[in-house]
């Protein structure tokens, strides 16, 4: 009995430096050094170029396509709209919430905010026909259309944009490379360096703005296709959970249903390649 009061003693002291040198070694190592377990949120800003896309709209009275239509994004520029809860929509922006469910590896769920705009001084070819009722807007407009070129400063035949946007709402599952130790930086939780790639996919919901042929245009979100995409990117992390992040992004955009008047019976589709420039801001942090 006398050895058994002996031995607990003994025990308890050998679990208390178990503990310490336990606490001691993840003391010496770095918060930076694991990312499991961590959730991240990101916010910026982005700029676009697209492909020519090939625009068909049908309707009762009317179905042509716009072969090799041009677009470009609309940049806010340097803005206060960034951070301001009143505008923040405005501009051209990214927001994703994520998760690393590794070290090496993370899930995110995130709305991409681009804006695309027909543009209006351009000739494109028009195949097809508009008979709409005389006297209507538009009708002067009617006739049949061969690769006839049509010259869109004339905003009343056709003036189209995502501008409310081009929302690609897009699940992403990228890889995380931590590349400081590669340049030797001393202490990665004041400043790290990674490298990510990833893959995604999504649905875009945009609110579309059409004039098309004097009709009264459609203002309202409307799930009008599907995206996806590949990024790659560089991450700057300071002090542990703060970093800045650029990414280069591609993608394919297929939308078959866009709503472009009040009628149901309105509709285009289109379907192009996407290459985004994005700066954003983050926190990385565990709960």
């Amino acid at each position: 009995m006398k050895n058994k009061f002996l031995f607990l003693p003994f025990f308890l002291m050998c679990f208390a430096v178990n503990m310490f040198a336990q606490e001691e070694i993840a003391i010496q190592e770095k918060y930076a050094a694991h990312n499991k377990g961590k959730f991240f949120v990101m916010w910026g800003g982005n700029r676009e170029s697209y492909s020519k896309s090939d625009v068909t709209f049908k309707g009762k009275d009317y179905n042509f396509t716009v072969d090799n239509m041009t677009a470009h994004d609309k940049p806010k520029g340097w803005h206060v709209d960034y951070i301001n809860p009143v505008n923040m929509t405005i501009p051209q922006t990214n927001l994703r919430l994520g998760y690393f469910f590794s070290d090496h590896y993370s899930v995110t769920i995130g709305v991409d905010h681009m804006k695309y705009v027909m543009t209006q001084d351009q000739t494109a070819n028009v195949t097809g026909f508009v008979d709409l009722p005389e006297g209507q807007d538009g009708a002067v407009h009617n006739g049949i259309y061969k690769n006839t070129p049509v010259n869109f400063t004339d905003e009343t035949f056709l003036t189209y944009e995502h501008t409310d946007g081009l929302n690609y709402i897009n699940t992403e599952v990228s890889r995380h490379d931590d590349v400081s130790k590669w340049l030797n930086l001393p202490n990665i939780d004041k400043f790290q360096i990674n490298l990510t790639e990833g893959i995604g996919g999504g649905v875009l919901y945009p609110k579309t703005n059409t004039k098309l042929l004097g009709k009264d245009r459609h203002d309202d979100f409307h799930v009008s296709g599907y995206g996806v995409s590949a990024k790659a990117g560089l991450n700057l992390t300071f002090y542990k959970h703060f970093y800045i992040q650029g990414e280069l992004k591609g993608g394919y955009i297929d939308m078959h249903d866009i709503k472009t008047t009040v009628s149901n019976e309105d509709s285009a589709s289109q379907h192009f390649m996407y290459f985004q420039r994005i700066i954003a801001v983050g926190g990385i942090f565990r709960i």
